[in-house]
């Protein structure tokens, strides 16, 4: 039996919000001293949208990372969020190329014991070589083996959560004997979330991941077409998870916007990617939120609401909602999006 539709969103950050007078105003402060006694926009912003969040009925958010932007770090940011949040699964972005798996071991032990088992990591193998090189790692863009490093990272992370003593030697790397006094707060291991596209990644996802943010065709040109490419997608994973005699659940990252019309609500979405934009960030959303507009959850409450059954339908397990960050907006997913869509 298909357990309820998950629903989760993305802590306000720079590279992934978009509309937003706060966070244009943290981005244009950034590299300047806080008028004493004041808050950093984005933290104001990030805080007032996930309380909201955690009442409104979201399971997860997730914290992206950029280290080359002015985007608050991902992990300051979670351990914050356990203090005003009481439910969200704290899903952090880590990348193997940056951290050691002994001290994110440590972290996530932190994170989730702080916040009462709700820690999870978003293992992602990375884009960014200028960022990468400038912050002290790498992130082995043309090499599949960026894909055995992400793979040795989870499984030193998830000896180091379960053994008293772990040992393990691969190809990327060699642990002796290294204790983790602090475990983390449940006997179930945090999750591991990842996302990838590759052959060799996808493997990757299978052999490892608890969850996989789905790959599609991104140049499909209608919302039907974008989900035959996502059933492909899922039915693709389930035979590669089965091959490995696991099971792989499904995420989706679609955007959402309301409207008294299916037109409207297009129409306002379309005026978040504005290419006079003078913020850079939100001038690159286009590539990132064009394709998830064609998704079908645009228009009226009840429009959103059909379309996310029908992705429910195809084996979806939870979708993290790309909009516009406030704690109206999120308030307003929680009354037309959540509650009705788990009968309450």
């Amino acid at each position: 039996m298909q357990q309820p539709l998950q629903f989760g969103m993305f802590a306000p950050v720079p590279h992934v919000t978009v509309g937003s007078p706060a966070m244009m105003r943290a981005v244009a402060g950034a590299a300047t001293p806080l008028p004493g006694g004041a808050i950093d926009p984005a933290y104001g912003l990030a805080r007032g949208a996930l309380a909201t969040a955690d009442r409104a009925g979201f399971d997860l958010v997730l914290f992206a990372e950029r280290h080359l932007g002015t985007d608050l770090n991902a992990w300051m940011l979670a351990g914050a969020a356990t203090s005003f949040t009481s439910r969200l699964r704290l899903l952090v972005a880590v990348h193997p190329g940056l951290w050691s798996p002994q001290l994110i071991a440590k972290m996530t032990s932190s994170l989730d014991r702080m916040a009462k088992g709700r820690a999870a990591i978003n293992l992602v193998t990375g884009w960014n070589v200028a960022e990468a090189r400038m912050y002290g790692g790498d992130v082995m863009l043309e090499d599949d083996d960026r894909y055995v490093r992400a793979e040795e990272f989870v499984t030193v992370l998830r000896g180091m959560w379960r053994e008293p003593s772990f040992s393990f030697k691969g190809k990327y790397y060699t642990v002796d004997n290294a204790e983790l006094l602090l475990k983390p707060a449940s006997a179930a291991p945090p999750e591991i979330y990842t996302a990838s596209r590759s052959p060799a990644g996808l493997d990757m996802v299978a052999r490892t991941a608890d969850w996989w943010f789905l790959s599609f065709d991104k140049g499909a040109a209608t919302t039907e077409a974008m989900m035959e490419s996502i059933a492909r997608s899922i039915a693709g994973m389930r035979e590669r998870a089965r091959r490995y005699g696991r099971q792989v659940r499904i995420a989706f990252n679609p955007f959402v916007a309301f409207g008294a019309t299916h037109e409207a609500a297009m129409a306002q979405a379309l005026r978040l990617l504005a290419p006079d934009e003078p913020d850079p960030d939100v001038r690159k959303m286009e590539s990132r939120i064009g394709p998830s507009m064609r998704a079908g959850c645009v228009g009226t409450p009840a429009q959103v609401r059909a379309q996310l059954e029908r992705y429910h339908q195809l084996g979806i397990d939870l979708v993290l909602l790309q909009y516009v960050p406030t704690p109206e907006n999120v308030a307003e997913i929680g009354v037309e999006l959540i509650a009705p869509l788990r009968g309450k």
